[in-house]
């Protein structure tokens, strides 16, 4: 590697830092509905204005030691991880890739970045992430054709699409199984535990799970036994609540979810509509087959599920089977899809010419 070589990837590692500190914007507000332009970085606790000093990838966080210089607050050091993680893998791209091909996987590799730190937090994806996603692959997949492997622009726009809807097809298709053959999830809490439903959401502790992903059939509900209850100007004890989509119904007493707003009761066992994965899920896998292709779609959903068996047998294994749980699906996606990016096409081919023989 020569001295010109070194300083172009040295730059782009910078570059890419550079692009994660952006990213950590986006994964701290976009699941907060927050603007991710306005207002300029600043500390989340005392809300003193981060300066452009103590805003250098990687450098200010470690010269800080991960602490606000104004209030002492530590930050998490997933700032410093998406920043180191973004410059890496930036560069890896770089490397790989030639021409207009490297800057449009790092958008894709980008937007995979803020949807698996999302998911680890929140157990969520947001929307603009995914469906951005959708229409920036078919987008930039009809002006620049060589994405999808072709010249010819309504060919690759064609694949595009194509990628879209075998991606999300395939996973639609697992959730609707799943939820078939696991059906309700119980979930064992601490006496007296507080839950929340509020805003299409349910918040059990610090975990939050949005309404799309606990209701897909009209039978699915929430159920428990609520040892106090209150919503409105009613309370109750000792209730048995059952929540539907637009209901809630205690004591065989029906109420509109939209006539009560917020809902706050304590128990100590709930049981929760259980699904393979969440619908979030099966739109990032759409996302990735309009930037991809339908074999990198296939594959990642491979790869994805093989990814997921392998961390399962390890946790059973290391008997920490009660992580499962804290580990969303997505990340696994990501990780199905970067093999695709650096590896996938080799290991295809490899496997076509070892069924041909």
């Amino acid at each position: 590697m020569t001295p010109l070589q070194l300083y172009v990837d040295f730059c782009v590692f910078l570059f890419g830092a550079a692009t994660g500190s952006f990213l950590n914007v986006c994964v701290h507000r976009m699941p907060r509905e927050q603007s991710i332009v306005s207002p300029p970085s600043h500390c989340p606790q005392c809300n003193e204005p981060i300066r452009w000093f103590d805003n250098i990838p990687l450098v200010s966080y470690l010269v800080l030691r991960g602490r606000c210089r104004h209030c002492g607050t530590r930050f998490t050091a997933r700032y410093f991880l998406v920043e180191l993680l973004t410059g890496v893998l930036f560069v890896a791209v770089w490397a790989r890739f030639n021409g207009w091909l490297a800057p449009i996987y790092w958008v894709l590799v980008g937007g995979l970045i803020v949807a698996t730190f999302i998911d680890f937090e929140h157990f969520i994806i947001p929307n603009e992430i995914t469906y951005g996603g959708v229409i920036l692959g078919l987008l930039l997949s009809a002006l620049y054709p060589p994405l999808m492997n072709t010249n010819n622009a309504l060919g690759a726009l064609g694949r595009s699409f194509l990628g879209m809807l075998i991606g999300a097809a395939v996973l639609m298709v697992i959730v609707e199984v799943g939820k078939l053959i696991f059906g309700k999830q119980k979930i064992p809490l601490d006496p007296d535990a507080k839950i929340l439903v509020a805003d299409q959401k349910l918040r059990i502790g610090d975990e939050e799970m949005a309404w799309p992903d606990l209701f897909y059939r009209e039978s699915d509900a929430i159920e428990f036994r609520a040892r106090s209850l209150r919503f409105g100007d009613k309370i109750f004890e000792n209730a048995t609540v059952v929540i539907h989509e637009k209901t809630i119904t205690v004591d065989g007493q029906v109420y509109q979810l939209v006539d009560i707003g917020p809902i706050e009761a304590t128990t100590d066992l709930i049981v929760i509509p259980r699904e393979a994965m969440g619908l979030g899920d099966v739109k990032l896998m759409a996302a990735i087959g309009a930037f991809l292709g339908w074999r990198a779609a296939l594959f990642t959903v491979f790869a994805s599920s093989l990814i997921g068996g392998v961390v399962g047998l390890i946790l059973i294994v290391s008997k920490r089977t009660d992580w499962q749980s804290r580990i969303p699906y997505g990340p696994y996606i990501v990780l199905g899809a970067l093999t695709w990016i650096f590896f996938g096409q080799r290991l295809w081919d490899w496997y076509m010419n070892f069924i041909r023989g």
